[in-house]
């Protein structure tokens, strides 16, 4: 039996709907730094935007690390219409989220754009918790850098202390 063309572009455009349906996910996690000096009532609209782009792809949430005010161990530098501005603290968050490709860079776009965030990364990662877990803080020893280790021999151990006249008559045969 033959099959007619139109047949065969109706299986084609079936099949090309099916794979189009099918949306690939990828798991992101994006960081960023807010202005100090936005309100903090105004940060809950920031995420608020941020978790919009994400949901406008068919994208969800796995984790979120909401903004809180950190002092910056360095001074970052943020160019803000035609001068230069250095902040010194900012509210950082981040996400992590399961997406299709798109959504970075629309994301980017919106970072980018958005005057309020002077600071942000999206990257590809697990969804398995990567973050490092500290069970024990560990055991330091104090080591004192003007201490130096000398091997006592048996014999000298055995003479007992040294007098302080023959440190001196021994420290100038040394200088000599």
């Amino acid at each position: 039996m033959l099959k007619c063309p139109d047949m065969a572009k109706k299986a084609a455009v079936k099949k090309q709907a099916a794979e189009e349906r099918e949306i690939i996910l990828r798991v992101y996690e994006a960081g960023y730094h807010i202005v100090p000096h936005i309100k903090e009532e105004n940060v809950d609209d920031i995420i608020a935007e941020i978790r919009a782009i994400i949901e406008k792809h068919q994208g969800s949430l796995i984790a979120e690390g909401a903004p809180v005010p950190l002092k910056l161990s360095y001074p970052m530098t943020t160019r803000e219409g035609d001068k230069n501005v250095e902040y010194d603290r900012s509210y950082f968050g981040w996400l992590k989220f399961e997406a299709p490709p798109e959504v970075v860079s629309d994301l980017e776009e919106y970072f980018r754009t958005t005057r309020s965030i002077f600071r942000s990364i999206v990257f590809k990662t697990v969804r398995e918790d990567t973050r490092a877990k500290l069970t024990k803080s560990p055991q330091l020893r104090e080591v004192k850098r003007t201490e130096t280790l000398k091997t006592v021999h048996k014999a000298e151990e055995a003479a007992g202390p040294v007098s302080e006249a023959d440190l001196d008559k021994a420290l100038e045969t040394i200088t000599e």
